[in-house]
């Protein structure tokens, strides 16, 4: 099974993140889970067919779920499906689908096999085949809200060929009856017991989608022993009261689940836009689980990486995370650099000839062209006329700022210190980038 993160976003989505939909894949069929807006887009950039989708499971009827619905199935129609699908969610997902299709005209080309789920439940299976199931049940939502468990059946035992070669078993139909866990009997009489050849079954992997909850024991149940746990950290700790308020969970919630189901990998999704480093909830995740990853839309988390890697070919570009950006200039001087000059700061790459170098200190300070004193204007108090006759350095202990000549703010040194008062309390920093060491903070 391959899990890839369409999208991450919580109730709203961002420049870099899009409303919340996670595919799974298994064996060339595709399982969507939630379908926010531009699931489809998303769908085409991670390389995953929307002609292959098999099942859509809706949790919930917040509009950022289910927003990319009705487009998704539009596109279906489009390309002549004919394969069934399957649409399973709370109960109304089929008069909502309906009512849409019959107000726009659209008259699908396959059958639409609806599964609506009741608040009254505590568990139900509404997926079953004879290769996997899944099974549905209810969250902690301010609205009703399902989680869904993908569990693969067992799978039979790896085959011993130097035996089944021993008993002379070459012929296909004779494996397949073994792998199916029947026993065999040979020409001279004798019975091979299936685990003899094939071995004792072995469990099947399995995925559980936990979002839009707060902590409860239904999230356990649906993530015992699985193979990914994709659990929403909408918060971080200083939020959970907000968490609490809202009916959803900060890292430090999924951690607990994670750890409480004893599963393999935790994977957390579902981000407030609030958050710029989401380093900053990984690292709480990781206090209390520490087989954690954070989500990123369009790249895959595998079961069985040696056999997985390279089904899937992303029409993207997947940014390589274990490189850091490189690092630019530390001066802020954007000026252009002249050929033969000096290398300057600034992102552009450098100053002028003999000007001052990148991250360097010492170097001489800009002229002022009104006449001012060089150097911190916040050091002079007095009163200092330019030539066009404005008082660009006023002191004044009320705090406001005048407008020079030119009609820029000045603002004056009152109110510039105050700015720099030690004995404020320090405000919470966010680092801007992924690469910032969030351990300082």
């Amino acid at each position: 099974m391959i899990v890839v993160p369409l999208g991450i976003a919580s109730a709203t989505p961002t420049s870099i993140r899009h409303l919340p939909s996670v595919a799974l894949w298994r064996e060339g069929s595709v399982f969507l889970f939630d379908c926010g807006e531009n699931s489809q887009m998303c769908m085409l950039q991670a390389g995953l067919k929307r002609s292959k989708i098999d099942s859509i499971f809706i949790t919930h009827f917040d509009v950022d779920h289910y927003s990319g619905l009705m487009g998704l199935i539009s596109t279906l129609q489009l390309q002549r499906r004919e394969k069934e699908l399957n649409l399973i969610g709370p109960k109304g997902i089929k008069e909502f689908v309906e009512w849409n299709l019959g107000f726009s005209g659209v008259e699908i080309s396959f059958d639409l096999n609806f599964v609506e789920v009741n608040d009254d439940i505590d568990e139900m299976r509404v997926l079953d085949t004879d290769d996997y199931y899944v099974e549905a049940r209810p969250l902690k939502h301010k609205k009703f809200c399902l989680g869904y468990r993908f569990q693969e059946k067992d799978k039979p035992g790896k085959v011993d060929a130097a035996k089944a070669e021993q008993y002379g078993i070459t012929v296909d139909e004779q494996f397949k009856s073994l792998k199916a866990g029947n026993n065999l009997t040979l020409e001279d009489g004798t019975v091979i017991e299936s685990y003899e050849i094939v071995g004792h079954p072995r469990p099947g992997d399995s995925f559980a989608y936990v979002t839009d909850t707060e902590y409860c024991p239904n999230a356990v149940k649906l993530a015992m022993n699985t193979n990914i746990l994709y659990h929403e950290a909408t918060f971080g700790n200083q939020l959970a009261d907000k968490a609490k308020e809202t009916g959803h969970s900060t890292a430090a919630d999924a951690a607990r689940v994670a750890t409480e189901a004893q599963t393999k990998l935790l994977v957390i999704g579902h981000f407030s836009a609030r958050y710029t480093n989401l380093h900053l909830l990984l690292k709480e995740a990781r206090e209390g689980f520490y087989p954690t990853w954070l989500a990123h839309e369009l790249r895959p988390i595998f079961t069985d990486p040696s056999h997985e890697r390279g089904i899937l070919e992303p029409k993207v570009e997947l940014v390589d995370l274990t490189k850091k950006k490189p690092h630019s200039g530390g001066g802020n001087y954007r000026g252009g650099r002249p050929s033969g000059g000096r290398s300057g700061g600034g992102r552009s790459g450098g100053g002028r000839p003999g000007g001052h170098r990148s991250g360097s200190k010492n170097f001489r300070p800009r002229k002022s062209r009104d006449g001012a004193p060089s150097g911190n204007r916040g050091r002079y108090g007095t009163s200092t006329q330019d030539n066009r006759g404005g008082d660009r350095y006023r002191q004044n202990d009320g705090g406001s700022y005048r407008s020079n000549s030119r009609g820029s703010r000045d603002y004056n040194n009152s109110d510039r210190n105050s700015r720099y008062d030690d004995s404020k309390p320090n405000k919470s920093i966010t680092p801007r980038t992924g690469y910032d060491d969030f351990n300082r903070f």
